[in-house]
């Protein structure tokens, strides 16, 4: 950002103040995220905001997929950006890594077995097919006749299994193995070294591989199936302890995907080469780069053309560099979400369960909904983050456009409704301060955990509080300051007394069952609350049953209601990711459901475009 961006934020602090002090009226950004067409333009139809010079755009006014539509030339090469501060880890392996960066270097040689659909399901375009039987616990695997390695070896089933015998093994290195594993049968034994073989996987012939899971349902095939595979022709003669620091993972890593590692420069660059044999045809490009670029020069790199895309670009540069005239801005709406959280309840780790408290000071859902109600979100989002974060309404987010409810009423910013609900609900100014008292007289200060980090965080935390100041409610930081990420979820994971409410973040991954976060036997569960329908509509989510889209659809309908009805925490703002391509490149594409592959993103022609 601009040396000028504290002066800014604080305008905009003033601004959005002054929008908390207002009783009623129409919120003239409440249709932020309405059905405008997006066009194949070089970027995204924007505004300034009514009476300030704030640019306002939408993540619907993007297109999530390139618009040139020239023709690739035969020997292009290209180069890909990481945006980052570090090095990167170098674990080039899916096996092993631990980190995104990795995993954008891994992307481009190597691959899943399994495609997925728009709503990050499996399906059987992959280079592997799935059924399963009708328990809807028995899965039968079959790899495609023409996926081989880089070196010419077949991927086979052997290789698929034995990617889970080294992740399930006691010795291995890395952070793979985790509760999907152990959802495989006998795999819990093998891992406790009680057994050498997984009872669970049984390899049928060279190309077909079955695995019995312990639990069925529709997350499995949206994450809880590990879909990679690893060569135990490379790997089978290495101890399982020493595989992470191997030549394998770090210096010639190898996959059956549309490029082949020739060099690595350990934390800086790797440069790959085109793979003639990749089983879906062969690779556009000739060659691919990709490397780390620091964000403090990445607006420069690709205005000179030296990279052409990176993985994703920073938020708080793009308003200054949005017109970049050499580059095509594409967007997609992010799987994350912030929240305002209620500390509801404790966890029982003896009994691993959520415990709700009915005298909790926050018990109330009238004052919750009040307290959601006081808040501007479409105001935030523009002010603050230049309309690319918006006001969020249900816990199902629009990244999973099959689930997500739009048409589910929820409290949007109305003060007077607020005051309404809380006069109704006994909250009183009994001595006339200004400020609210609990239903029995007495002073009630609500505690507000919030967490350090970037230009933004002060002034949000205390609109966030003048909003419900402004509807008399006393809010105040806890501990009086902003808390670190790391003791700010210490913290809240503990169940520290000292927080009445708090916000969050969360990333929902590719699976939309929100059991993760909400379920009452979930350590995640940070708001501590649960109910009878709320854990038998998860539990109906997750069921055979809901292996029906339209089934499941219903119930999470169902769900997201229940949310809004008891509000144990509310939704702030959806998120978007953008990503800036280089005019040169041809068929490149954020979206889940394009028919688009990796292998297809071509140049039309020699040298980057440079900007003007």
């Amino acid at each position: 950002m601009k040396k000028t961006s504290k002066w800014l934020l604080a305008l905009m602090l003033v601004l959005l103040l002054a929008l908390a002090a207002c009783g009623g009226g129409d919120d003239k950004s409440s249709d932020s995220s309405n059905n405008n067409e997006g066009e194949n333009n070089k970027t995204a139809e924007n505004n300034k905001d009514e009476g300030s010079d704030t640019e306002i755009f939408n993540i619907e006014d993007f297109s999530m997929t390139t618009s040139n539509t020239g023709e690739a030339i035969e020997d292009g090469t290209l180069t890909y950006g990481i945006v980052s501060d570090t090095v990167f880890e170098g674990t080039l392996n899916y096996n092993f890594y631990s980190g995104a960066p990795d995993a954008e270097i891994i992307g481009w040689f190597d691959e899943p077995l399994f495609d997925t659909d728009a709503n990050y399901a499996f399906t059987n375009e992959g280079a592997a097919t799935w059924d399963v039987d009708e328990t809807g616990t028995v899965y039968t695997f079959q790899i495609k006749d023409n996926v081989n390695w880089h070196d010419g070896k077949p991927v086979t089933a052997e290789d698929y299994a034995y990617a889970h015998y080294v992740i399930g093994h006691p010795d291995y290195v890395g952070i793979r193995y985790g509760s999907d594993f152990e959802n495989i049968v006998g795999m819990a034994e093998y891992h406790a070294g009680e057994t050498d073989t997984i009872s669970g996987i049984e390899v049928i012939d060279e190309k077909t591989l079955q695995i019995t899971y312990k639990e069925g349902g529709p997350s499995l095939i949206t994450g809880g199936i590990w879909p990679y595979a690893l060569p135990k022709h490379v790997f089978g003669e290495m101890e399982v302890a020493d595989m992470l620091e191997s030549d394998a993972v770090r210096k010639e890593p190898i996959g059956f995907g549309p490029y082949k590692v020739t060099q690595v420069v350990p934390g800086e660059s790797v440069t790959l080469e085109r793979n003639e044999d990749y089983w879906r045809g062969t690779p556009a490009l000739e060659q691919v780069t990709v490397k780390v670029v620091s964000p403090s020069v990445v607006v420069q790199a690709l205005e000179k053309g030296e990279v052409d895309m990176v993985d994703s670009f920073p938020t708080d540069q793009f308003v200054d560099n949005a017109h970049m005239s050499n580059v095509e801005f594409l967007g997609q709406v992010d799987n994350a979400y912030t929240y305002i959280g209620f500390k509801l309840g404790k966890w029982n780790a003896d009994e691993g369960k959520v415990e709700v408290d009915p005298n909790a000071k926050m018990a109330d859902v009238n004052l919750r909904r009040a307290m959601w109600y006081a808040v501007d979100n479409n105001a935030v989002g523009d002010q603050f983050y230049n309309g690319l974060r918006w006001n969020a309404t249900t816990l199902i987010i629009p990244f999973f456009p099959e689930y997500h409810n739009s048409e589910i009423e929820t409290p949007t910013y109305d003060p007077e409704e607020a005051k309404r609900i809380l006069d109704e609900a006994g909250y009183l100014d009994v001595d006339g301060d200004g400020i609210r008292e609990d239903k029995e007289g007495n002073e009630l200060t609500i505690n507000f955990a919030s967490m350090s980090g970037g230009d933004t965080a002060e002034p949000l935390a205390q609109y966030y509080i003048q909003s419900w100041k402004a509807v008399g409610l006393n809010v105040e930081l806890v501990d009086g300051r902003l808390i670190e990420f790391n003791a700010f979820y210490d913290r809240l994971e503990a169940d520290d007394p000292a927080y009445d409410i708090y916000q969050g973040a969360w990333g929902t991954g590719t699976d939309v069952n929100p059991a993760g976060i909400f379920g009452g036997n979930s350590p995640a569960n940070y708001p501590r609350w649960t109910n009878e329908e709320n854990d038998k509509l998860l539990a109906e989510g997750a069921s055979m049953k809901a292996m029906d889209v339209e089934y499941r659809k219903e119930v999470y309908d169902q769900w997201q209601q229940l949310m809004v009805d008891n509000i144990p925490m509310f939704p702030t703002l959806y998120r978007s990711v953008l990503v800036p391509v280089n005019e040169r490149v041809v068929n490149y594409t954020l979206d889940p459901a394009s028919e688009l592959r990796r292998y297809q993103i071509g140049v039309t022609q020699e040298e980057p475009v440079v900007a003007e």
